[in-house]
């Protein structure tokens, strides 16, 4: 694992080696040019620290910065569109075919018929075997030369690089930063936390480690190297075992445990019997996963450490030989007879998943009943998670309909796989609606920093709060599921979209589609492999590539100026090969540039989001694009994997379900920065909040007050002060209190 470019990327700094004094500022002048292509720069700082360094140890720092500056927007590969001209000059699909069928005078194959739309049918295994189709029939550079070079203009992208410490430091600063991340992390940074854990762990010990799965992998690196556990219920040993088993750390699918050496049998068993010697009441944690328990007992073998006594009892009460009842079950006993106020006091040990369960509880209470629970939920509040307080308070603003036909509902696993199911719960008593908000704002707030002066990035104020990181993977400009971001500053008015995947050992065809429709979804439009250009020909597909040895990129244009319909859905359809997360590699991205731009289809200083496709579906959903009354576009994130077919997937068949997800999460009200930053501006009156776009009114924030600032934004600007606490997407979740 590269950590240079792990940092780079996640905190958009550079560690730097010990300076060997010199004069390197022609070097880094011509880095910095270099970066400008790749929709970098470095900041002032950095500049000058380079600037001030031997000309070899710039060169051997820059070669780093620009691989990982590439790698960021996608640009270490080649993006080789199938129609050479593209977005211009892209044929009407039959014509296309029938010239490839009249070049090759083939007889009839004999694939299955495919319905493209629009009453047309063709057989879908003749396509594959007319010469030329599904391959690009053009070189790389054949395909540079035929377009001119892009023109710089002041809304192309810059993302700006600043100076760090050594690599050990800027390690250190990434592990302590994930440990302590009060959200799941993506599968992408929890290996890398593992990473970091094995090599910098016997080190550095994390004052808090709030999330089960960060506490799993390090917990792997701590057996491995012979230091302490970090372990407060059975669950995290079985979390350990599976990760040094290479299994999900997670448990939503059983692991397949690896044999353990005695040294490690004894330590999964000392740490069971300590744990259930000082707290018998932990065993009732067993029974919800009492086979992945029956499993590890076959590896563990606890029979043989009758010194651990207590540590056995795990076992027994997996095998049903002792019984434990949980506390989850003692609730539902309280449900079902009707008597929510022994659910309460049941579930009253366990905050979070009392406030979890509290809609449940105000639902069966009497308004009688209400008083004790309300008191018990703030009771609750004083020692559940933050993220638990933020999710509680997200759900219950979205149940203002006191008759019970509220929004539908959306479900979503930690895959991103997700579905949608209408409201069928009755309705909230308003009053104890607005006393339960008011109840959670107080608690929020109260753990929010106080003092010193918070600046905001007006832009992002729509994003998201992370409550979850698991469906989106780490990248440029990707933002959490519910996001809001505008998309067309100035005058860039062409959104192109793009997917690239490389295949690893069987052919895989991915399909790069968009499905177009109104604000109701009643009236829609698409285009994709089927179907070249949209009717109102303001979208444009860029060719179909039908499988990818040395990497395949497809791109959709669209000319926002001529859209006669408000949204545009893109989707990745698995229609032959390895899936999202078995390719060698496969990523979804967008870009922008005004439409006298020009340049290749691909232009790395235009890329404003590109994130890796790893989800479990045949169908991916990254983003929705939207206009909105006022004329502006703007995206709002999904990050959904959807089931899908096994193979031949195509717009067409998932267009419902797509039009009732995309709905649910336009119309959800997802809880955003806005709302934390609203906090923060009221927790304290000496913290001032100042909104700011440019750098005059960013140094006029900083320097107007005394006092630390607090930074949120999109991406870290030159001028704050070394000492700033810095918020933007990539370390998000750690604005959440704990």
């Amino acid at each position: 694992m590269d950590l240079n470019e792990a940092v780079i990327v996640r905190r958009r700094r550079v560690p730097l080696p010990a300076p060997v004094p010199g004069d390197g500022a022609a070097a880094a002048r011509q880095l910095d040019a270099a970066l400008m292509s790749a929709g970098c720069k470095l900041s002032r700082a950095l500049f000058e620290d380079l600037a001030a360094r031997e000309t070899g140890q710039v060169l051997d720092v820059g070669v780093g910065v620009l691989g990982a500056a590439r790698k960021l927007a996608g640009d270490h590969v080649q993006h080789n569109p199938y129609f050479i001209d593209f977005p211009r000059n892209v044929p009407a699909t039959l014509e296309f075919w029938a010239e490839l069928a009249q070049r090759a005078l083939f007889p009839p194959g004999s694939g299955s018929l495919v319905d493209i739309g629009r009453g047309e049918l063709v057989e879908a295994g003749s396509l594959l075997s007319l010469p030329g189709y599904g391959t690009v029939q053009h070189r790389y550079e054949d395909m540079l030369a035929a377009h001119e070079a892009l023109a710089a203009a002041a809304g192309d992208r810059v993302t700006v690089l600043h100076p760090g410490g050594t690599a050990d430091e800027e390690g250190d600063a990434l592990y302590l930063e994930l440990a302590g991340s009060t959200v799941p992390l993506a599968g992408e940074d929890l290996a890398l936390l593992g990473w970091l854990a094995g090599a910098r762990g016997a080190a550095l010990r994390p004052e808090r480690i709030p999330v089960r799965e960060n506490r799993a992998v390090i917990n792997a690196a701590a057996l491995a190297g012979g230091r302490p556990l970090l372990a407060d219920t059975v669950t995290d040993v079985l979390r350990l075992a599976a990760a040094v088993s290479g299994g999900d750390v997670t448990l939503a699918a059983p692991a397949r445990f690896r044999s353990f050496s005695r040294a490690e049998r004894r330590c999964l068993m000392a740490a069971l019997d300590d744990l259930i010697r000082q707290s018998p009441a932990k065993l009732a944690d067993v029974r919800p996963r009492a086979e992945q328990w029956k499993r590890l007992g076959e590896r563990v073998h606890p029979h043989e450490y009758g010194g651990l006594p207590d540590g056995q009892r795990v076992f027994a009460v997996a095998r049903g030989e002792e019984r434990a009842a949980s506390l989850a079950s003692r609730a539902e006993q309280g449900f079902r007879s009707g008597q929510p106020l022994a659910a309460a006091r049941a579930l009253a040990a366990a905050p979070g998943l009392y406030l979890r369960s509290l809609d449940r509880l105000m639902r069966s209470a009497t308004p009688s009943e209400a008083g004790e629970i309300l008191s018990r939920a703030e009771s609750a509040m004083r020692s559940a998670s933050g993220r638990v307080l933020l999710s509680v308070r997200e759900h219950f603003q979205n149940r203002g309909r006191d008759d019970g036909a509220g929004l539908p509902r959306v479900f979503s696993n930690q895959a991103g796989r997700a579905w949608v199911t209408p409201e069928t719960r009755t309705g909230l008593d308003p009053a104890v609606r607005r006393d339960l908000l008011g109840l959670l704002d107080a608690a929020i707030a109260g753990r929010l920093p106080a003092g010193g002066r918070l600046v905001v990035d007006p832009d992002v104020l729509g994003v998201a709060l992370p409550l979850s990181g698991k469906p989106a993977a780490p990248g440029l400009g990707v933002l959490p599921r519910g996001s809001v971001s505008a998309i067309v500053p100035g005058d860039q008015d062409v959104l192109s979209f793009f997917v690239y995947w490389r295949q690893r050992q069987q052919r895989t065809d991915y399909d790069l589609t968009a499905l177009m429709t109104d604000r109701e979804f009643s009236r829609s439009d698409y285009v994709s492999w089927q179907s070249y250009q949209s009717a109102d020909a303001a979208v444009v597909y860029s060719g179909d590539v039908t499988s990818a040895p040395a990497g395949a990129t497809e791109f959709i244009s669209c000319d926002l100026r001529r859209m006669s319909l408000p949204v545009i859905v893109p989707q990745v359809n698995i229609y032959a090969g390895e899936p999202f997360d078995q390719a060698a590699e496969a990523f979804f991205g967008y870009a922008l540039r005004g439409s006298a731009q020009r340049g290749a289809p691909f232009e790395a200083a235009t890329v404003r989001m590109k994130s890796d496709l790893r989800g479990a579906g045949r169908v991916a959903l990254p983003v929705a694009f939207l206009r909105g009354e006022d004329g502006r576009w703007r995206a709002k994130w999904l990050h959904f994997y959807l089931k899908g077919r096994p193979s031949m997937n195509v717009v067409q068949q998932s267009k419902l379900s797509t039009s009732l997800l995309v709905r649910a999460v336009i119309e959800r009200d997802y809880l955003r920065v806005e709302y934390l930053a609203a906090l923060l501006a009221a927790r304290t009156p000496d913290l001032v909040p100042v909104l700011a776009r440019s750098a005059g009114e960013l140094a006029a924030a900083v320097s107007a007050a005394p006092g630390p600032v607090t930074y949120i934004g999109l991406e870290r600007p030159d001028g704050l002060p070394d000492d700033a606490r810095v918020f933007t997407p990539a370390n998000l979740g750690s604005l959440i209190p704990g």
